[in-house]
């Protein structure tokens, strides 16, 4: 039941100056932002040897994908590690303005939405096998991901000041497509699987929003592993498909209660609540009838976090209208609580500026953010040790082909050779080695990896 699985984020940017316009619109603040990289590895595209993906995105994007991940804890230690690799970089950009006289402040956002209504992206990753029915389980699948907004959304305010579950559903505009941008779909079917493609494929999802509180990404990525592990033993929700998927994921969105009817193709109607509640013990029946419950529960547990009770006790939190029991794991509910709270400490309402501007600090992942304070206020649940996080900034997770390729490059970056690589290729240069492929994902060591590391050494 091994899974590959990992995270892209694309960040918002921003150059802001007290008092004034800022001195760098969005372009020239990330082409600042990624001077370092290019310096140091001549392009804004790079691999780093923890085994996960540097770049600039288009659009101005700073953009971060997470190496290939087989367990949760790891995937979600190389998240963080991605985020505090840029917030480093901001650190770094941020003197060198002030040294060159530039009056501004880079700030980099981890959510969705830019206030022209610009979004970002956060995609998921899953391989799946290729004997797997795709079209049939994608369309099983839309109904899932439509409804998971109100466990896992990031929360959004809208321009009359009302809440939502998630910053990302309103811009999509497809159930499944090959498109990305002009027709955003919830799934993309580009068949690119990153590895063999006569075994894999992969499952490229971008409805899910970007999250900052460590517990609500453990349970966006761990609820969607164990749906997928439940699918391969032979589960189906299929019955639970919604006749009009796309004008449901809106109203979804705009009702806190979990409670709007939604059609359903079979006839009838279901709630969202209903319908995850009703997926989660499909999943967990499923599982533990296959003897895989147990499994499937190590390979998503992170630290003392089981995201399998997470989404059951989210759940029973619709039930009692009552979300006290996840107030400090579940971003929308953090989210909510805390932009409620000033605008009645300060008698604004949730559509003020002032409440504008806490809800970006929320998501900026630079010394402005909120995320470290309500960590260490008791606000939000922190999942991940500091030595996880630091040890994932310069080290790949050792049970996948991300093994490979980080240990390649920490070896080259070590004896100064110059190696090309991405995610299934590498290549030395200035060597009569052909390029190697590494086809198997799980593949995390082995013959391939010291010839690789054999030939650096004998040519340095």
């Amino acid at each position: 039941m091994r899974r590959i699985f990992g995270i892209e984020t694309e960040y918002g940017i921003t150059c802001a100056a007290p008092g004034s316009r800022p001195p760098l619109d969005a372009e020239q603040a990330a082409r600042r932002l990624f001077m370092p990289v290019v310096n140091r590895h001549r392009s804004s595209n790079v691999f780093l040897a923890n085994g996960g993906r540097l770049y600039l995105d288009v659009g101005s994007h700073p953009e971060y994908a997470t190496a290939e991940c087989d367990y949760l804890a790891d995937l979600l230690a190389q998240d963080r590690a991605g985020q505090e690799i840029f917030s480093d970089l901001v650190t770094t950009t941020n003197q060198q303005l002030a040294a060159d006289g530039i009056n501004g402040q880079i700030h980099l956002l981890k959510n969705n939405r830019d206030s022209q209504g610009n979004s970002c992206g956060c995609h998921e990753n899953y391989l799946l096998h290729r004997s797997a029915d795709f079209m049939g389980m994608a369309d099983a699948l839309i109904t899932f991901f439509i409804t998971r907004q109100i466990l896992v959304g990031a929360g959004m305010i809208d321009e009359e000041g009302g809440y939502h579950f998630s910053q990302r559903a309103d811009k999509m505009y497809d159930p499944i497509s090959a498109a990305t941008t002009r027709a955003r779909p919830i799934i993309n079917t580009r068949d690119e699987p990153l590895a063999d493609s006569s075994q894999y494929r992969r499952m490229h999802v971008i409805v899910g929003d970007s999250n900052i509180s460590e517990a609500t990404t453990a349970l966006k990525v761990g609820m969607t592993i164990a749906l997928l592990d439940a699918i391969d033993c032979s589960l189906t929700v299929s019955d639970l498909a919604i006749a009009d998927p796309m004008n449901a994921i809106r109203e979804i969105n705009a009702d806190l209660t979990g409670r709007a009817p939604l059609k359903l193709k079979a006839g009838g109607h279901l709630d969202a609540v209903e319908i995850q509640n009703r997926i989660y013990q499909r999943v967990m029946n499923a599982l533990s009838d296959a003897g895989e419950l147990e499994a499937t529960r190590e390979r998503v547990r992170v630290g003392d976090l089981d995201p399998l009770e997470l989404w059951g006790r989210t759940l029973k939190s619709f039930e009692d209208e009552d979300f006290r029991a996840v107030q400090t794991e579940i971003d929308w509910v953090i989210k909510q609580n805390l932009l409620e709270q000033s605008a009645r400490r300060h008698q604004v309402p949730l559509n003020s500026p002032l409440i504008a501007r806490l809800d970006l600090a929320y998501h900026d992942i630079t010394a402005a953010g909120l995320a470290p304070a309500l960590g260490n206020a008791g606000l939000m649940r922190q999942v991940l040790t500091r030595e996880e996080i630091e040890s994932a900034k310069s080290n790949p997770p050792r049970t996948t082909r991300a093994n490979m390729r980080g240990r390649v490059l920490r070896e080259a970056l070590r004896l100064r050779r110059d190696v090309s690589v991405d995610w299934i290729h590498v290549r030395i240069d200035e060597s009569k080695m052909p390029t190697v492929m590494l086809g198997d994902p799980f593949a995390s060591e082995g013959e391939i990896l010291d010839k690789l590391l054999a030939e650096l050494q004998e040519r340095s």
